[in-house]
């Protein structure tokens, strides 16, 4: 069998530009690793072929002329994944076309009893690894479709609903594609080359606004440390490549764990090693050795959930109060050299404009030395999604497209979805300002900080005061926006 496993283009510019960092997709790396080897399997990363899908994908599939291609998609890139499914029925009429990721998972019953239902022959639900090795071996006649937890298959034209699987033995996952057989390239951070990993699946905090639990269920569970450092020899010393960004939902949820681990990395003595990772504040705030020990292995930057500088939020949120413990974890990560990006979510059902001035100002407040903003979402089967609705504050139910999180998808009581929207951008830009680094950030990219402080800076500040000046602060909105709604527009696949 051949199969061709493909991830989508679309693309967030809410940090810095969009060709600034364009990642692997470790999804369907691991998915694609684990298929048994007497299959061909090939993994298409479309982030690198933004500009002319269309026309490589009709190149390689007609060369390759596979028999399964699988689609992995969110729920903001499903609009993206239904086209490219489209296209390669075009391109090869008796290919068969499974997809996989969140949008396929919460939502697979409204999938299939949808028009775009034509164009899918397989969902899988859940986690991907077992589920899609044993789909191949079934099209190659060696299992049965009936038998395989978390699949989704037609008989005739309705889909069946396989149960749900129990979640996987991490050990048994084999380490994911980074060969040639990955056939994009490319992968970079600031043009630094940079892979994906993992140590661990799943979180069990309680936020509402998080469909993580419908993949995992609310569970924990970390890869063996062996196969871990397994997975980050293939990454240091067969690729080259210095950069890793840790995927885990929460790897510091057990402390303990995280410090075993960086002991064994500080011993592997890799050179120049900098990791990257998400983490809650609540475990960086309480456990500043391990935090000591994350630098020493390596970390230099961490994304913190902080989600809201307002207690009343938190609740609204289901996350426990974190302001005091988002200004602690800061500290622990400045006093051992980590860089820190804080993560703030507006548009709650009571902020205002004054709500959104001050989430700012408290980034500002706590030293973070950058940020990942968001406005509120109400993704498919979340609770939070059902308590916006039935206050009548979801202003787009169903266009998807928009779920990215830069769209205001819902209002406040306050605060209508236009203005939200506004506001979210206008005060980042009154409030935060140009980016400034930090002396931990310009010790840890002196190339790139000082083509961005001595060069672009200078260069936008010119550019954009003369927009600015000419069309206003709306004007130059109006502008962004345009740009926003072309940025994942894919003219070609149409």
């Amino acid at each position: 069998m051949k199969v061709i496993l493909i991830s989508m283009p679309d693309v967030v510019p809410i940090i810095i530009h969009e060709t600034a960092i364009h990642m692997p997709n470790l999804g369907i790396a691991s998915v694609g690793g684990h298929i048994d080897e007497e299959h061909n399997v090939y993994l298409i990363d479309l982030i690198r072929k933004r500009r002319s899908a269309r026309k490589y994908l009709t190149r390689t599939m007609r060369k390759i002329r596979p028999d399964l291609v699988g689609l992995s998609a969110m729920a903001w890139q499903y609009d993206t994944c239904i086209r490219l499914a489209k296209l390669t029925k075009h391109l090869l009429p008796g290919v068969k076309i499974v997809i996989g990721g969140y949008h396929a998972t919460l939502m697979s019953k409204e999938i299939a009893e949808s028009p775009e239902a034509e164009w899918i022959d397989f969902m899988i639900r859940g986690e991907g690894e077992e589920a899609c090795r044993r789909l191949v071996n079934a099209l190659a006649g060696k299992d049965q479709f009936s038998s395989i937890p978390s699949l989704s298959y037609k008989e005739g034209q309705d889909f069946v609903h396989n149960p749900r699987g129990k979640t996987l033995d991490l050990s048994r996952l084999k380490l994911p594609i980074r060969d040639k057989r990955r056939l994009t390239w490319g992968y970079h951070i600031m043009y630094n080359k940079i892979e994906l990993m993992e140590t661990s699946r799943g979180c069990t905090r309680s936020c509402n606004f998080c469909s993580m639990k419908h993949m995992y269920g609310r569970t924990f569970r970390t890869f063996p440390i062996r196969r871990v450092l397994a997975d980050l020899d293939d990454i240091y010393y067969k690729r080259k490549t210095r950069w890793v960004f840790l995927v885990d939902d929460n790897m510091v949820l057990d402390p303990r764990r995280v410090i075993r681990l960086c002991d064994a990395i500080i011993e592997r003595k890799y050179r120049n090693l900098n990791l990257v990772v998400q983490a809650d504040c609540i475990s960086m705030a309480q456990n500043e050795e391990m935090v000591r020990k994350m630098a020493l292995a390596g970390f230099k930057s961490v994304f913190l959930g902080i989600e809201s500088a307002s207690k009343a939020n938190l609740e609204t949120a289901g996350k426990a109060n974190v302001s005091g413990a988002a200004r602690k974890a800061v500290e622990n990560c400045h006093r051992y050299g980590v860089m820190v990006i804080g993560g703030m979510i507006f548009g709650f059902p009571e902020d205002d404009e004054e709500a959104v001035i001050r989430n700012y100002e408290y980034l500002n407040s706590i030293g973070a030395d950058a940020s990942y903003c968001q406005i509120l979402t109400p993704y498919p089967k979340t609770e939070m999604r059902r308590a916006l609705i039935d206050q009548g504050l979801v202003t787009n139910t169903d266009n998807y497209k928009l779920y990215s999180g830069l769209w205001a998808n819902v209002k406040t009581r306050y605060l209508e979805s236009d203005r939200l929207q506004y506001l979210f951008w206008y005060h980042r830009q009154k409030v935060l300002g140009w980016w400034d680094p930090s002396g931990i950030v310009q010790s840890q990219g002196q190339g790139w900080i000082s083509i961005w402080m001595y060069a672009f800076k200078p260069a936008l500040k010119v550019i954009l005061g003369h927009v600015l000046k000419k069309h206003g602060w709306e004007g130059r909105y109006e502008r962004e926006v345009r740009r926003w709604t072309r940025l994942n527009a894919f003219e070609d696949l149409d």
